[in-house]
């Protein structure tokens, strides 16, 4: 089983650290994938429900019910937009405000089966984001989506020309090495191949903020993952 860290557990609900690689529900097509919610329901002997989704490279923090009452609640705080979602993710370039709103409606794409398009005729989006560190080819993100459309934060930063790094459907796809950070970079003379620094996608869903049914907030965050702080430790060592 693919390692899972609990960050809360109480009578109602779960909220996990998914893995990135990890699905959240079975694939439709091939039921042996290794998925969040058979794991979880092994491990603790239990019928879970699905609150919400995190794409399968997306690491962070996910929600799940552990009753049918509380997914009702949970179900209609994340359909009413009413729980707070906030992510974090590196994107290329320099963004510049370094803080905005992004609002352009989300669509299916016309012809290419599971991907999403910016498009006047989708539907509502809005995602506001921060720039909370910069270097000259990259940028340290934190976004809060206030709608939950498909792929919502990778259409909205390929919109705006900074796609998510890694990003096989909104970018380039291409891993990020050290020798691409580190200037006169010299491989290790017991590698025959660089190992990238990063070869998923460059984002982490952070923290989670439910309104609780008697009042009072639940704010849990999610560490951020090995393999993104990696990068940042080496983008803030070697570039200026």
């Amino acid at each position: 089983m693919t390692p899972i860290t609990i960050l809360h557990e109480d009578d109602d609900l779960l909220i996990v650290n998914k893995p990135a690689g990890l699905l959240v529900i079975p694939d439709r097509f091939d039921h042996s994938l290794p998925c969040l919610k058979q794991q979880l329901e092994q491990r603790l002997a239990r019928r879970l429900w699905v609150v919400h989704r995190l794409d399968r490279e997306t690491s962070g923090a996910i929600c799940l019910a552990k009753n049918e009452a509380a997914h009702r609640y949970l179900s209609g705080l994340f359909g009413e937009h009413a729980a707070g979602k906030y992510y974090v993710g590196l994107v290329h370039g320099r963004v510049f405000p370094e803080a905005g709103r992004i609002e352009t409606p989300v669509a299916p794409h016309p012809s290419v089966g599971g991907k999403m398009i910016a498009a006047k005729r989708g539907k509502p989006s809005v995602t506001e984001y921060r720039v909370t560190a910069q270097w000259p080819l990259y940028s340290l993100l934190e976004f809060r989506i206030h709608t939950g459309r498909t792929h919502q934060i990778r259409v909205h930063m390929q919109s705006i020309g900074h796609s998510i790094v890694c990003d096989p459907l909104y970018g380039d796809g291409k891993p990020l090495y050290l020798s691409g950070i580190k200037k006169k970079y010299k491989r290790p003379g017991d590698e025959t191949e660089e190992r990238p620094l990063l070869s998923r996608l460059a984002l982490h869903a952070s923290r989670l903020e439910l309104p609780g049914e008697q009042g009072g907030m639940l704010t849990i965050e999610a560490p951020l993952p090995r393999d993104l702080s990696a990068v940042v430790q080496q983008l803030n060592k070697w570039v200026k």
